[in-house]
């Protein structure tokens, strides 16, 4: 097994992770992990030393980074983006005294994270708590995730897949028409 240090995350979490295709990624190579947290985007920061691999792993590196995988990113960004201006509204409006940061959305699409200056007073733990149900969506979502960890069928995404079940050839695929929405 390959074990790379990966930093991921809106702060840049560093942790240990093997690579389930037991390949060796270069330095500043973009993967898809899977985290404590959940499917995310990570960067290659280097291989581990053998002696590091004794202490176990913080996850999985899946694979690495496709277009579709760059296209879903900058869609949920878009959505980031958004709730970041909603929930600065909601405070606004609610009068609530908090300075929000920043927004996470893992690539996922199963956690929003929302990040305040200090502690965030408990109207506002509230509110974004509401935020997140508003947009995380549902079970089709997590359909969704599944699919975009596994993939649809033998060669997901690719040419050779066309008429064989792989998403080349099927509507219904989340991975193909990710990009479309």
């Amino acid at each position: 097994m390959a074990h790379h240090f990966v930093r991921y995350g809106l702060l840049g979490n560093v942790g240990c992770f093997v690579a389930v295709d037991a390949l060796l990624y270069p330095r500043g190579k973009r993967v898809i992990i899977r985290s404590p947290r959940g499917l995310e985007v990570g960067e290659v920061l280097s291989q581990t030393e053998k002696s590091m691999e004794a202490r176990g792993t913080d996850g999985q590196i899946l694979r690495p980074m496709g277009v579709e995988d760059d296209l879903l990113e900058a869609r949920l960004n878009k959505h980031r983006h958004a709730a970041f201006e909603a929930c600065s509204t909601l405070l606004a409006k609610n009068q609530i005294e908090a300075t929000l940061m920043d927004v996470e959305h893992l690539f996922d699409g199963q956690g929003l994270f929302f990040y305040f200056f200090g502690d965030p007073p408990a109207a506002a733990k509230s509110l974004t708590q509401e935020l997140a149900a508003t947009y995380e969506t549902s079970v089709e979502f997590r359909k969704f995730s599944e699919t975009l960890a596994e993939g649809c069928g033998p060669g997901c995404g690719t040419e050779e897949a066309m008429g064989q079940g792989g998403c080349a050839s099927c509507t219904s695929c989340a991975v193909a028409s990710a990009c479309k929405k």
